[in-house]
């Protein structure tokens, strides 16, 4: 329909012409349509009813303006862009919410995620920085990015009320474990507190019979047992190179790091207990990560300034910083909405995933030595993971 001012640009006025029809024609067209088909008395009306159509300044056609081939590869280049977008954005969907294996696929890409940052770090060495500094930045990076995730989900920005006590409890729990780990990292042969810092599945396990009244399978138990004798022997070598467990006669001190380690495990297994728990009574697995970083980042930043020196990083540092942050957050988010949809006794058996692909990473691309021992520890692991992704999630999840 044309505006009141379209016209010829001068008198605002448009000109209509009216075709009128011969009555002498109508009446022959319908005497004779009867005998015609149907296409045939289409294009016979057509042709009788309008002899010579006038055209008005209407009825002009415009050809198109052609596209030129630049725009063409831009247009080709931001549907290709935009068919990308989708199919990322159904895959992470899928791996959510949209399988019955999500808790399973959750917590391998928290393994895989931490897999890389172990990578990165290794392969970007920079100045080393202060344990509590290093806490802060990261505690700190998590902490935003849940009020970010939070926000662009619709959720609420402060913890529901019911699951506060619970989150805090979470929170210290957390903390503590990952300080203990530090601690024993510190103080004994790396090989050895990894040992004991993998000891947290098993005590995640146990927690949740005895916090969360799960119930534990043979299958469950017997899975987690063979992934963890695979860690044992995966470390074995290194472990028995080193031989300075004790050091130079000094008993008291290795032995109180075993201990802290030990702590560290049975803590962190407490904490995956309250994780599940936390996500599943507030509806949103962000409100577990949340509440790690409003107390580790202001705790962190109190002991980095009372306990140690600041070091100013450089632009590499913390760039590189900021990314292993990023990266910490979504390996807690996976881990957590894991946890959130599975029984811990299952899904805590995927964790190992991260010893399998060290071990095999060191090997093949570090150069380090290859034993029959390594070998027989990531075969019992990568039969251990798959028996678990075999017998598929359970029927009815909580």
């Amino acid at each position: 329909m044309a505006s009141p001012d379209a016209g010829d640009g001068t008198s605002g006025v448009a000109t209509v012409i009216e075709v009128v029809e011969s009555p002498t024609v109508a009446a022959d067209t319908e005497e004779i349509s009867p005998l015609l088909g149907d296409s045939a008395s289409t294009a016979t009306t057509l042709s009788i009813d309008r002899p010579n159509p006038k055209m008005s300044i209407f009825s002009v056609s415009y050809s198109r303006k052609r596209s030129s081939p630049k725009d063409n590869l831009v247009e080709s280049l931001t549907a290709s862009r935009e068919a990308e977008v989708d199919v990322i954005t159904q895959i992470v969907s899928w791996i959510w919410n949209g399988s019955r294996y999500s808790a399973l696929l959750c917590v391998a890409l928290s393994s895989v995620i931490y897999f890389v940052m172990e990578i990165l770090i290794f392969l970007f060495p920079v100045r080393s920085i202060p344990l509590f500094q290093t806490l802060f930045t990261r505690s700190t990076i998590i902490l935003l990015l849940s009020f970010l995730w939070l926000r662009r989900t619709g959720q609420p920005l402060f913890v529901p009320r019911h699951v506060r006590n619970l989150l805090i409890f979470r929170s210290l729990t957390g903390l503590i474990s990952v300080l203990s780990f530090i601690y024993s990292v510190q103080n004994l042969p790396l090989s050895l507190a990894i040992i004991l810092n993998f000891a947290t599945p098993i005590m995640a396990t146990m927690g949740a019979t005895i916090i969360l009244q799960e119930k534990l399978a043979i299958s469950y138990s017997g899975g987690i047992a063979c992934s963890y004798v695979g860690l044992v022997l995966t470390c074995m070598p290194s472990l028995l190179t080193r031989g300075d467990i004790i050091g130079d006669g000094e008993i008291s001190r290795p032995v109180f790091a075993i201990l802290i380690g030990i702590c560290s495990s049975i803590l962190g297994g407490i904490s995956y207990c309250l994780i599940q728990a936390g996500a599943k009574a507030s509806d949103h697995p962000a409100y577990t990560v949340l509440s790690f970083g409003l107390l580790a980042s202001p705790l962190s930043a109190i002991c980095m300034f009372a306990l140690q020196k600041f070091v100013l990083p450089s632009v590499f540092a913390l760039f590189l910083s900021v990314i292993l942050g990023v990266l910490a957050f979504f390996a807690e988010i996976c881990l957590a909405r894991g946890l959130q949809l599975e029984k811990l006794s299952k899904v805590t058996n995927i964790l190992y995933m991260k010893v399998l692909f060290s071990q095999v990473w060191g090997m093949i691309f570090l150069g380090a030595a290859v034993s029959f021992s390594k070998i027989i520890g990531c075969l019992l692991i990568f039969a251990s993971i798959s028996s678990t992704v075999y017998l598929g999630p359970e029927k009815e999840i909580e």
